[in-house]
């Protein structure tokens, strides 16, 4: 697995919440993500995300490295490390939506339009 900073403990403990429908991990990790956005908490990895010096470019950054490290941990046919690393991917581009005033719904809406 890769050694990089994980997402934000207080975001991996909102996502994983007894109480939450499945289907809504999304939304939540969204929701964290733009809090993040709004408060730059101290010692948040989000927080670093949106105030790095190099600006949205990081964050390009990041999605370059978790997209090549999906691919390989597929051409390894690791199936863990694949959902590990897609789930990092995934991240970091719900970052990029929120850096562009996008959202989830907007992704969905996308989605929707091209399967219906």
């Amino acid at each position: 697995m890769s050694d990089e900073e994980p997402i934000d403990d207080t975001t991996e403990s909102a996502v994983n919440s007894e109480h939450a429908a499945p289907e809504a991990v999304l939304d939540e990790l969204f929701e964290t993500i733009e809090s993040r956005k709004a408060n730059l908490p101290e010692g948040s990895y989000t927080t670093t995300l949106f105030t790095h010096e190099k600006g949205e470019n990081y964050v390009l950054e990041k999605l370059g490295e978790e997209l090549t490290e999906v691919l390989l941990a597929a051409k390894d046919d690791d199936a863990a490390e694949l959902q590990y690393e897609s789930a990092d991917l995934v991240y970091h581009l719900l970052v990029l939506l929120s850096m562009k005033g996008l959202t989830v719904d907007d992704l969905r809406d996308e989605l929707r339009s091209r399967f219906h």
